[in-house]
């Protein structure tokens, strides 16, 4: 399925999450969690839910997994594979913790009418959390997580092309995290958790770069949702949310900051159903303000 067919059959924007009923600091596997601090459940809960009211309200088809007691990770939909078309391919999880979700998302694609392709042995890689479609190029980060060779199979396999970048900093330790595209040849980006030849590829390869600065990157400002010409990002960005508004875009601001204790923000809730690939749009408006930057 071409492109353009995946955008056309899937007019209305079709995202997967998970309710954070078990969702907790229970070990710690990046930089960002403390099991001495914990969460908040009634204040996740909410935090949660305005983020799924909000897709809603932007016309997005949210469909639901149950969450599972003892996967508290299982909310961070974005890293239970990569949807392209009808093909879906699993995470392999790089830390045996979080491995208990890979059985659970392969049973629900495949119950959901997706192909399950499994990436083969020994490669690790963690869905959408490291793989981002801009255009019809797909941007690879990896070292902390997934692998180089896992992206490489991953690219031919899809039959497109694919950039794995190195991350150097581990509080950004998946692409999402420092990386967000928005539009074909649009993307924002936190220039230090890339190392200089992963700095050169973005530049060589996306017309419009939006530069994140270090204090609002560390709020996950990069960590998005983008449906249509709207952003829903953490409301600790006010810098970056200027920065859009000036091109077109129409940014809601949440507080998800019960989710960046774990290292995770409003991208790492979502899955796109209708592919990572879906993210392209053409509002002539907005690609007018993004051409007179």
């Amino acid at each position: 399925m071409s492109l353009a067919q995946n955008r056309k059959i899937a007019m209305q924007p079709r995202i997967l999450m998970c309710p954070p009923d078990y969702y907790g600091i229970e070990y710690e596997i990046n930089p960002w969690m403390n099991r001495l601090i914990g969460t908040d459940p009634l204040e996740s809960t909410r935090q949660w839910r305005a983020l799924h009211a909000t897709l809603v309200e932007l016309g997005v088809e949210v469909s639901l997994v149950d969450p599972i007691k003892g996967l508290p990770d299982l909310v961070f939909t974005a890293n239970a594979g990569l949807i392209y078309g009808s093909i879906f391919i699993p995470s392999r999880f790089r830390h045996g913790v979080r491995r208990g979700e890979e059985p659970y998302y392969s049973s629900w694609a495949a119950t959901h009418g997706f192909d399950v392709v499994t990436l083969p042995e020994p490669h690790y890689f963690e869905g959408a959390g490291d793989a981002l479609f801009c255009g019809e190029t797909l941007f690879a980060g990896y070292r902390f997580r997934s692998e180089v060779g896992g992206h490489q199979w991953i690219g031919a396999r899809l039959g497109v092309e694919v950039l794995p970048m190195e991350l150097v900093d581990a509080r950004y330790y998946h692409l999402d995290t420092c990386f967000c595209p928005l539009a074909p040849g649009v993307a924002i980006y936190f220039s230090g958790a890339f190392d200089t030849y992963g700095q050169s590829v973005l530049a060589s390869n996306i017309e419009h770069l939006i530069e994140v600065s270090a204090e609002e990157a560390v709020s996950f400002s990069c960590n998005a949702v983008v449906v249509g010409s709207t952003v829903i990002l953490n409301d600790g960005s006010p810098e970056l949310a200027h920065k859009l508004r000036s091109i077109g875009f129409v940014v809601k601001p949440l507080r998800l900051t019960e989710f960046i204790k774990a290292g995770g923000s409003a991208k790492c809730l979502t899955l796109r159903l209708d592919g990572e690939d879906a993210a392209g749009w053409h509002a002539t408006t907005l690609n007018q303000g993004i051409a007179s930057t």
